[in-house]
């Protein structure tokens, strides 16, 4: 493996070895979309009550009641890519599918009236693949969210995640009519020697097809994913497919780096490089951002001229999520909590199975998680917020991370006129190491002792 050394080097023997290499080593540690990680989550004992935990957060100040997301999980896909290290199962056989939802209706009412007087100031709908519903389902998984949760989709910002051969025109109008303003669609690569290299075999005209019938429901954000670093992929096709992409105008795109992670498919034979990852990622962000799209993290670009989707206030750093579903998670401000989660199949199965057999005294209790002292609140929302386009406030960055001056002085992090530490250029391609480097011993530690299954 080539390991990229632009970076400027640092001789400072008191640099942990988690600060060393994210300036010195490989660029793809971890990606980190939330702190911690669910490998930092174990059986609580004793469980906690919903009700009390939620009314404790609510009646202290540390959570609004008017600023929560809702997020929903369906754990269900048409196939299992082989880079996808995700919660869900390919293919359900029987009622699963039926089961799973009866089981988060019932899990749905039991949240809800342990919340109390709450509103939802973003829905996300992720998975898994949720289009694999059918629309008769589609339309349950809604009555839950509007009726049961008593969201309203039509007033806050709704994304949902789809597939090529998910995205039918039936399944979309169902989308639609429930007010949901951003689809995300996997789409990875236009070309199939590529996609087939990701373990993720799709016809260019299944996708084609998909983001046309998207656009033509006028949802207000299109969100394209896109990976980079298949062994297969060259310069020219990686641009091609960037081309591609930008005929539909897409608000959004999120350009991921391929991993290879323990128990997917990739992870059977499949090596990639960092050099390679990396200077296509240079690539593709040179293009977007010559081709009117602003950066906003490492992955994420949006069309410069797309309009902001009118919001009620949500900071994910500090806010509150409730999550409704096998795969989903919850955070409170002191406690995040979930249920037990895993990758490889049997292991999905089995939980997937007690999740659907649950009752509602079940339901009522956190009983899987991770509690987080102040330090860790504190930590979480400085590593969030450095991780975006936000930025970080001076005086905050210092109580939070100290481990930020070493990542000054090796130019990966840089302060804006207005005070505000945002990542550098080249901290932005670092990110997935700058991130894990940022983790306290305690819950590294935690996260690294965590027996996948």
């Amino acid at each position: 493996m080539t390991i990229d050394h632009d970076s400027p080097s640092t001789t400072d023997a008191t640099l942990s070895p988690r600060l060393r290499r994210a300036i010195e080593g490989t660029p793809y540690a971890q990606y980190v979309y939330g702190y911690p990680h669910k490998t930092a989550y174990r059986a609580l004992e004793p469980p906690r009550a919903l009700d009390a935990l939620w009314t404790q957060e609510f009646e202290s100040g540390a959570l609004r009641r008017d600023a929560l997301f809702l997020y929903v999980h369906v754990p269900f896909c048409e196939m299992r890519c082989g880079f996808c290290n995700l919660f869900t199962t390919v293919r359900p056989e029987g009622s699963l599918e039926e089961r799973y939802l009866t089981a988060l209706a019932t899990q749905a009412r039991v949240v809800r009236a342990a919340l109390g007087d709450v509103s939802f100031a973003r829905l996300a709908i992720g998975g898994g693949t949720p289009t694999w519903l059918d629309p008769p389902q589609l339309e349950a998984l809604f009555a839950v969210i509007e009726r049961t949760m008593g969201a309203r989709p039509q007033q806050v910002p709704v994304s949902v995640e789809t597939s090529p051969e998910t995205a039918t025109d039936e399944r979309l109008a169902v989308l639609q009519a429930h007010g949901v303003d951003r689809v995300s669609i996997g789409v990875q690569s236009f070309f199939e020697e590529d996609t087939k290299a990701m373990g993720r075999p799709q016809k260019r005209a299944t996708v084609e097809a998909a983001l046309e019938r998207i656009r033509a429901r006028s949802f207000a954000t299109l969100n394209v994913d896109l990976i980079y670093g298949a062994a297969t992929q060259t310069a020219d096709r990686w641009l091609e497919s960037l081309s591609l992409a930008l005929r539909y105008a897409p608000e959004e795109l999120y350009l991921y780096p391929l991993y290879v992670r323990p128990l997917t498919g990739l992870a059977k034979g499949a090596r990639h490089w960092d050099d390679h990852r990396l200077s296509l990622y240079r690539i593709g962000r040179d293009f977007l951002c010559s081709n009117g799209y602003q950066q906003s993290s490492m992955r994420m670009f949006r069309r410069a001229d797309a309009p902001a989707p009118a919001a009620p206030p949500y900071a994910c750093q500090s806010d509150g999520m409730v999550g409704l579903g096998c795969g989903a998670r919850s955070y409170t401000s002191a406690l995040h909590y979930s249920e037990e989660w895993a990758v490889g199949a049997t292991s999905v199965r089995e939980i997937l199975e007690a999740y659907v057999r649950r009752d509602e005294r079940e339901f009522a209790t956190a009983r899987y998680g991770v509690a987080l002292s102040p330090d860790e609140q504190l930590r979480r929302r400085a590593i969030l917020s450095l991780l975006s386009d936000e930025g970080l406030a001076s005086r905050e960055a210092s109580l939070a991370l100290p481990e930020l001056s070493s990542l000054r002085a090796a130019a990966l992090v840089e302060q804006r006129p207005d005070g505000t530490l945002v990542l550098s250029e080249r901290g932005l391609e670092r990110a997935d190491a700058v991130g894990p480097a940022l983790f306290s011993d305690a819950m590294t530690d935690r996260m690294e002792a965590f027996s996948l299954r």
